[in-house]
């Protein structure tokens, strides 16, 4: 591709000398001579194109050095000029039997002023070129951190919220325990501790592992079962072998919080959340599944549900899928890619 754009250049400047050298003798100089000059120009624009690529990949340069590139650079062009001068009168000579002599100092002298300007022409536009593409990278680069910036801003937001309902009650349980059970006041006061420590994140992390996440979940729940005692049952099936698969950190509290807000609230006796978190085909599946009420065919999409859209998709893209369903169990359905731990 080098070389046939460097031969269409030569074809280019072989024209243009030609009309030139027609214009300055106020005729035209004939096709033989004009093919002469298309000859000359190509051999020597593939010559010094060459020469140049073989001197840049042999030789490093850092910016200090900038100086023996453009000695390289100049000197390994004039040099193929002049193979490719004598290259031409070597050609005439087997092809149109015109006699052969080495060296032609007017052809060297004229053709240098040439090369020379074009190779100046040429240094200039690709020093103009290699700035402007670093300026476009620099720039591309730039943006590039301002999104994940604004990324990690966005899922920090998500991260760090906790329902003031779900803290409001848990504080008015925690206090109705401190003259009844002092110990297990006590002991939810340290569980609703680790749960706002782990949503402070002072690590940064987008993603942790299914084992950490269920941890906090686990805390959660032993918070509320306080609250509902023996009216919800709680159950937790997770496969073992995906423990140290990543996913969202607060992925599963704000869904486990929503069944027990909208989907088990009226559900008075023998009400049932159950966790279920395994894989299937490459992708992390997550259910969050209760024996209440279904999902209303218009439903009205709250902070829980949202935040976990907003979660998937700076995270995923369109890489996710999320279901409701009620039937042939009423569940939320999260399939995620698995990213090993």
């Amino acid at each position: 591709m080098r070389n046939l754009t460097y031969a269409l250049v030569g074809i280019g400047i072989g024209c243009i000398l030609s009309i030139l050298i027609s214009a300055f003798n106020a005729q035209f100089i004939g096709f033989r001579a004009a093919t002469y000059q298309l000859l000359f120009s190509v051999i020597i624009s593939l010559s010094i194109s060459n020469s140049v690529y073989i001197s840049q990949k042999l030789l490093k340069f850092n910016k200090d050095q900038i100086w023996i590139f453009i000695v390289v650079y100049y000197a390994s062009s004039l040099l193929a000029m002049f193979i490719a001068i004598e290259t031409i009168y070597l050609v005439q000579w087997a092809l149109l039997g015109n006699p052969y002599h080495f060296f032609h100092p007017y052809d060297y002298l004229v053709s240098s002023i040439l090369v020379i300007i074009v190779c100046t022409i040429l240094y200039i536009y690709h020093s103009q070129k290699a700035r402007l593409n670093a300026r476009i990278a620099e720039k591309d680069m730039d943006v590039l951190k301002l999104r994940q910036m604004k990324t990690q801003a966005e899922l920090a937001t998500l991260q760090s919220k906790i329902n003031p309902h779900f803290l409001y009650n848990a504080l008015n349980a925690i206090a109705s325990l401190i003259h009844e059970n002092p110990d297990q006041a006590e002991e939810m006061t340290l569980k609703l501790s680790k749960l706002f420590r782990y949503s402070i994140n002072n690590n940064q992390e987008d993603l942790v592992t299914v084992a950490e996440d269920m941890e906090i979940v686990s805390t959660y729940l032993d918070i509320e079962q306080v609250r509902f005692g023996d009216r919800i049952n709680f159950v937790l099936e997770v496969d073992p072998a995906v423990a140290q698969e990543k996913l969202p950190r607060f992925l599963i509290q704000p869904l486990v919080e929503n069944a027990l807000k909208h989907g088990l609230k009226d559900v008075i006796v023998n009400a049932e959340l159950r966790i279920r978190i395994g894989k299937n085909t490459g992708y992390l599946v997550i259910g969050i599944i209760d024996n209440g009420v279904d999902f209303p065919a218009e439903l009205n999409i709250g902070y829980g549900l949202q935040s976990t859209y907003d979660k998937l998709n700076l995270l995923y893209g369109s890489g996710y899928e999320l279901q409701l369903l009620n039937k042939p169990l009423k569940q939320i359905e999260i399939q995620i890619p698995l990213q090993h731990g």
